[in-house]
C-alpha cells in the first residue's frame, strides 16, 4: 500500500499550507535563459503536424535565441504591461510568443482558435488588447476573415500580425532594450472556460504559473530524461503552463501537437518513445478506443495524467491497464494557475479512482459551507476554496467579479463542490451551479455519472438537472454509447437502482453522438439543458 505524500490527520476540512517545496521567485523569461545556460544543446521543442509527423525542432539554446530576438522586436513596438492576444493552435510560434512576452514584460492573452467573430471581439475588447497575433485558418475556421470583422472599430488595437509572416512578426521599430520583469508581474490573461456563463479573464502572475508548473512536473515524476507529448490546447493553462513550463524546468523535450487525433498521438508515442501524456477524459477515452482497434507500442509511457472534468474509476482502470503505467488525476481551475491537487506516483487504485489527490505544495485548501462560508466537518460536502501563491491577481477589469470570487481572508472560492477526508484527500462532487436540488434534497451529478460509467454500454455521460414544476428539478442523463452499441434506458435505470437510492436515478435519458465542449474539453452542461428545453418545452413527468 502506498503512503500519502502528506501524513495528515485533519479534524476539520482545511489542509494547512505544506512546505515540502518552496515558492521560487521565478519569471517565464528567466527560466528559459537559465535552461539555455544549463542544457544549451538538449532538445527542447519539436513541432508535430496533424498527421503526427515531426517537423521543426529547437534546442534550449535555439529556443532562447529565437525568443530573445522576438522579445526585442515586440518591446520596440509595445509598452511594458500592454496586452496582446495570441489566437492560434498548438504551433511553435505560440511557444515563442509565450517566452517573448515573458521577456518583454507583455501580458499574453490567450484565445481559442475555434472562436467566431463575437467571441474573438469580446476577448479583444474586454482585455484592451493592443495586438492580435493569429493564423490564417485552423480546421476550416477562416480565422483571417473572422479577425478582419472582429477588429472593426477597435481603436486601441494597433497591430494584427499573421504568425506565419516572419518578417512582420520579428519586425523592429527601432532600438529597444528589455525591461526588468518581476515574479509579481502579470504574465497572462486566461479566459475561463465558460461552462456556466460568459468567460472572465483571470490575470495570472509569473510566480503563479512558473511554480505551479514546477510542482506539477515534480509530482508527475518528470526528469530531464522524460519526453512529453503536449496535445492540450496552448490557450489553456494545462498546455502553456503545466506541460510547457513544467517541461522547461525539468530540462526535457516537449513534442507540441498541432491537432489532437488519437491515432496520430499513438503513433507519436510509439515513434518518439513518449513517457508522459496529459489529456482531458474525452481525449484519453478516444485513445483507449483506438488501442482496442489497433495495437501500438505504448510501453514507454510512465504516467498518464487526466483532469479538467470528471475522471471516472472505470477510465482510470482501463488507462492503467492499456498503457501499463501510473495514472494521476488532477484538479484545478484557471484562477489557481491552475493546479490545486494532484496524486503522486504509486498511490493506491482506490485513492486514484475516488479522489483527486492531496493539495499541491504551498497551497491551502478548505471546504466551506455554501450558505455561510464556514469550514465544514471532515467528509462533509461544501465549496472548495484555495489560498496561496497560485491564486490569480484578479479578474481583468472586473472588480465586482473579483470581490465575489476572493473573500476578505484571501480565499478563492472555486464554485466547485467537494469533500476532504482526514488524510487531506479531496473528492469532487460537482459544481455549485450544477448541483441538482430535487424536492429540497441536494444531489451531486458526479456520484450518478460514476455509477453509470460502470455500465458496459456507456462510453461517456453527463448528468444534469432539468426544471420541473413539482420537484424543482429532475435528473436527466445524456449518454454517448460505446461504439457499436446502443443503450436501454430501463437497463440503465436498474443499474442505477442497484447502487443508488431511488431519488438519484435519472428519469430522462437522452442519447448523444457527441457532447458540446468548452475549448479545454469540459462538457458544457448548461448547453445540454438549454438544447433539451428548446426541444421539449414540458419535461417528462416523474
Amino acid at each position: 500500500m502506498s503512503v500519502p505524500l502528506y501524513d495528515l490527520d485533519l479534524s476539520e476540512s482545511c489542509v494547512p499550507l505544506q512546505v515540502d517545496d518552496v515558492v521560487l521567485e521565478t519569471t517565464v523569461g528567466q527560466l528559459l535563459r537559465d535552461m539555455a545556460t544549463e542544457r544549451p544543446s538538449a532538445l527542447a521543442l519539436v513541432e508535430v503536424d496533424p498527421a503526427g509527423d515531426a517537423g521543426r525542432h529547437w534546442s534550449f539554446a535555439d529556443l532562447e535565441a529565437d525568443s530573445q530576438r522576438l522579445a526585442v522586436a515586440l518591446a520596440s513596438r509595445f509598452r511594458f504591461g500592454e496586452r496582446v492576444v495570441v489566437w492560434a493552435p498548438n504551433i511553435p510560434e505560440w511557444v515563442l510568443m509565450e517566452y517573448a512576452c515573458g521577456l518583454a514584460g507583455l501580458v499574453l492573452v490567450t484565445a481559442n482558435p475555434a472562436y467566431q467573430v463575437a467571441e474573438l471581439r469580446y476577448v479583444l475588447e474586454q482585455s484592451g488588447a493592443v495586438g492580435l497575433f493569429f493564423v490564417e485558418e485552423y480546421r476550416g475556421n477562416p480565422m483571417s476573415e473572422i479577425a478582419a470583422e472582429a477588429i472593426a472599430g477597435l481603436a486601441v488595437l494597433r497591430e494584427i500580425v499573421d504568425l506565419a509572416d516572419t518578417a512582420s512578426l520579428f519586425r523592429s521599430s527601432g532600438q529597444s532594450g528589455l525591461p526588468v520583469v518581476t515574479p509579481d508581474d502579470a504574465a497572462q490573461i486566461q479566459y475561463t472556460s465558460g461552462t456556466t456563463g460568459f468567460p472572465k479573464g483571470a490575470v495570472l502572475s509569473h510566480r503563479a504559473l512558473t511554480n505551479n508548473a514546477r510542482f506539477f512536473a515534480k509530482r508527475a515524476g518528470t526528469t530531464a530524461r522524460s519526453i512529453w507529448a503536449n496535445f492540450m490546447p496552448m490557450f489553456h493553462t494545462s498546455g502553456c503552463g503545466m506541460i510547457t513550463l513544467g517541461s522547461l524546468q525539468s530540462g526535457c523535450p516537449m513534442h507540441l501537437v498541432r491537432l489532437f487525433d488519437p491515432i496520430a498521438i499513438l503513433r507519436l508515442i510509439e515513434r518518439e518513445r513518449v513517457t508522459a501524456v496529459l489529456g482531458v477524459p474525452t481525449m484519453i477515452i478516444a485513445m483507449l478506443e483506438c488501442l482496442e482497434q489497433e495495437a501500438f507500442d505504448v510501453s514507454t509511457v510512465d504516467v498518464v495524467v487526466s483532469g479538467g472534468s470528471m475522471v471516472a474509476p472505470e477510465l482510470v482502470r482501463k488507462a492503467s491497464e492499456a498503457f501499463g503505467c501510473a495514472f494521476q488525476t488532477v484538479y484545478g481551475q484557471t484562477e489557481a494557475a491552475p493546479l490545486i491537487t494532484q496524486h503522486c506516483v504509486g498511490e493506491t487504485l482506490d485513492d486514484i479512482c475516488n479522489t483527486v489527490g492531496q493539495p499541491m505544495p504551498q497551497t491551502e485548501v478548505s471546504i466551506r459551507s455554501v450558505d455561510g462560508n464556514r469550514i465544514v466537518l471532515i467528509d462533509t460536502i461544501g465549496e472548495i476554496c484555495v489560498r496561496g501563491y497560485c491564486r490569480m491577481i484578479a479578474y481583468h477589469a472586473d472588480p465586482d467579479a473579483t470581490a465575489a470570487a476572493i473573500d476578505a481572508e484571501g480565499w478563492l472560492h472555486t464554485g466547485d463542490l467537494g469533500a476532504l477526508d482526514r488524510r487531506g484527500y479531496l473528492r469532487i462532487t460537482g459544481r455549485v451551479k450544477e448541483m441538482i436540488i430535487r424536492g429540497g434534497e441536494n444531489l451531486f451529478p458526479i456520484e450518478i455519472e460514476n455509477v453509470l460509467l460502470e455500465h458496459p454500454d456507456v462510453a461517456e455521460i453527463a448528468v444534469v438537472g432539468v426544471p420541473d414544476e413539482k420537484w424543482g428539478e429532475i435528473i436527466a442523463a445524456f449518454v454517448r454509447p460505446e461504439p457499436g452499441r446502443s443503450f436501454d434506458p430501463q437497463d440503465l435505470r436498474q443499474h442505477c437502482r442497484a447502487s443508488l437510492s431511488p431519488q438519484k436515478t435519472p428519469v430522462i435519458w437522452e442519447p448523444v453522438a457527441s457532447f458540446p465542449l468548452t475549448g479545454s474539453g469540459k462538457i458544457r452542461k448548461f448547453a445540454l439543458v438549454e438544447n433539451y428545453l428548446a426541444r421539449n418545452r414540458d419535461p417528462a413527468p416523474v
